[in-house]
């Protein structure tokens, strides 16, 4: 009798777990405070639209927002003379065909983009443009002082940190600049060097979101990331060749959309006030697979195709703080008429 008063009660337990857990999925606020950022962006551009011109160049920057961008996403490094410069890679052989690194040359001594460079995203494909130079962090800010952007520390260095930091300070940019790393130990320097910037996931952190969605854990679990940035994981293989040679099984990507693609996850998170984007959608059947599971905002190589599309497939306006109040009261009726 012992025995099956303790399954019975272990049976309770876990049904009221299951319960409080979903029920708390689906209302977030009643436990945690909504996130409030200074931007909601739909159309953010990759590589400042590396589809279109040359990756991050002033001309592709100016070229995104003039096609309606609302964000950029870029990576940054230093030179050996202490210039934050906008690139995606430290070694040079891919963006301009020589075997150097940004933090061995001088930021006057950096080579030219190639004439034409092909999109890491849209394999096959290749952009071209008059301008070919890289560019300071600092010319940037000072030429979009409004622009949100993702801005990816792509190594491990105090020091690069630490002017990126003082750089987003003096052009008051704290509230529009999001830190981003793949790396835990590199984000964890990032938000102690300036803890007013909003951040993203790590890989780390988002194998954790993963792991607190399928045990139910999540609604219970405050989070710090402002932002999920994830892959579609449809366009591996297709528009996007991986590196990593599991990565180019069928099945594995199969798994990691099954898992990773959780439109009851992406609610959860936006209702948090975390926005979820999703990259790199460069074809418009991708943007509207982001769209339909549930992504805030979409990130593209191509800046204009993703505004044409978002012109004819406008999504819903933003929620707003009236929207959850609205909501959460309805929640608070629903559950005085059932206890009272």
């Amino acid at each position: 009798m012992d025995v099956l008063s303790g399954i019975l009660l272990l049976c309770l337990a876990v049904g009221l777990y299951v319960v409080c857990s979903l029920y708390f999925l689906h209302n977030p606020w009643i436990l945690h405070k909504r996130k409030q950022l200074k931007f909601f962006c739909r159309n953010i551009s990759h590589r400042a639209g590396s589809g279109e011109k040359i990756e991050n160049t002033m001309e592709a920057f100016t070229h995104a927002v003039s096609a309606g961008t609302e964000m950029l996403e870029m990576d940054c490094h230093i030179t050996s003379d202490g210039h934050v410069v906008i690139s995606h890679d430290d070694n040079l052989m891919r963006q301009t065909g020589y075997d150097q690194t940004v933090s061995s040359l001088r930021f006057q001594d950096l080579p030219l983009y190639k004439e034409r460079l092909e999109v890491t995203f849209n394999v096959g494909h290749y952009s071209t443009g008059k301008d070919r130079k890289f560019v300071l962090l600092e010319d940037f800010f000072k030429k979009f002082p409004s622009i949100p952007i993702i801005l990816e520390i792509k190594v491990n260095n105090d020091l690069l940190i630490k002017k990126v930091s003082d750089l987003v300070k003096q052009y008051s940019r704290e509230s529009i600049t999001v830190w981003a790393s793949e790396e835990s130990g590199v984000m964890a320097k990032c938000k102690e060097q300036n803890p007013s910037m909003p951040y993203m996931f790590t890989v780390k952190r988002g194998i954790l979101l993963l792991l607190l969605f399928y045990t139910g854990l999540l609604p219970f679990v405050p989070l710090g990331e402002s932002l999920l940035v994830f892959y579609l994981p449809r366009i591996f293989n297709r528009t996007y060749i991986p590196e990593e040679a599991i990565l180019q099984k069928s099945f594995v990507v199969h798994l990691i959309q099954k898992l990773t693609m959780r439109k009851s996850l992406f609610e959860h998170l936006t209702k948090r006030g975390i926005q979820v984007q999703l990259i790199v959608c460069n074809e418009e059947s991708d943007m509207e697979a982001a769209f339909a599971v549930g992504a805030t905002g979409v990130m593209s190589d191509y800046p204009t195709l993703l505004t044409n599309y978002i012109r004819k497939h406008p999504p819903p306006p933003p929620p707003t703080i009236s929207d959850f109040k609205k909501e959460q009261n309805k929640v608070s009726a629903d559950i005085k008429q059932t206890f009272y």
